[in-house]
C-alpha cells in the first residue's frame, strides 16, 4: 500500500460533469491534483457514511468516501480506477495507533475493511498517513465495488467477515463477534485522535 496520489494520472478533469466542474472551482484542472486535496483532507467519519458527496462539503473524510468520491471523478472524468474493498488483519503493526486498544482487550488483530483505488493494477491509497495499513498489510478479500457501496453494503460485508473469522477463532475468543466490532470502532476512534486535523 505504497503507492498514493502521485501514482495517479494527469488527465484533464472535463467541464460539464459536476464533480470535474466542483473540483474546478477549488482551482484543481487535472485528477491527480483532485488526489492530492483529496489526500490533504484530515481523516474523519462524515456525518453519513455512506454520502462520499459530504467530502467536498465537510472538507474531510475515511478511506471509503475519499476514495469513493475520488472513483465517481474518475468515472466522469474518464480516468481508469476502480474502487476496491479489501480485508486485511488490522494490527499495531501495519496500523499503528490501534495495538493497545487491542492488548486491552487480549487481541492482537482483527479483520479491517479498508477502500482504495486501483489503478493500472496497483492499489493506490490517498487515506492521510497513520490511518491507512502500512506496507505489509497482507488482504485476505478484495471485491471491486461502486461509490454506492461504501455505505451498509460495505458495513454488512465487513460485519458478515467479522463474524466468519470470530467463529473460526481456536481457541475460542472470550468475546462475541458484536464485542469485536465494538472493538474495532474504538480502533476507528484511536485514529481519528492521531490525526490532527480530524
Amino acid at each position: 500500500m505504497s503507492l498514493s496520489w502521485p501514482a495517479l494520472p494527469r488527465v484533464p478533469l472535463a467541464p460539464g460533469g459536476a464533480l470535474c466542474e466542483a473540483f474546478s472551482a477549488l482551482g484543481i484542472r487535472d485528477f491527480r491534483e483532485a488526489a492530492r486535496w483529496v489526500h490533504e483532507l484530515p481523516y474523519g467519519r462524515n456525518a453519513d457514511r455512506g454520502d462520499w458527496r459530504l467530502v467536498l462539503r465537510e472538507r474531510r473524510g475515511t478511506c471509503s468516501t475519499k476514495h469513493a468520491l475520488l472513483a465517481a471523478l474518475a468515472a466522469e472524468a474518464s480516468v481508469p480506477v476502480e474502487l476496491t474493498l479489501g480485508l486485511y488483519l488490522m494490527n499495531e503493526r501495519n496500523t499503528p495507533g490501534v495495538g493497545p486498544v487491542l492488548r486491552s482487550h487480549g487481541l492482537r488483530e482483527l479483520p479491517e475493511a479498508h477502500s482504495y483505488l486501483v489503478c493500472e493494477g496497483r492499489r493506490v491509497d490517498v487515506t492521510r498517513s497513520g490511518v491507512a495499513p502500512a506496507e505489509g498489510a497482507v488482504f485476505l478479500r478484495e471485491e471491486r465495488i461502486s461509490p454506492e457501496q461504501i455505505g451498509d453494503y460495505k458495513v454488512a460485508w465487513h460485519r458478515r467477515l467479522l463474524r466468519e473469522w470470530v467463529e473460526r477463532q481456536e481457541p475460542p475468543l472470550a468475546l462475541g463477534w458484536q464485542q469485536v466490532w465494538e472493538l474495532r470502532e474504538q480502533c476507528i476512534r484511536a485514529l481519528e485522535r492521531l490525526d490532527p486535523g480530524a
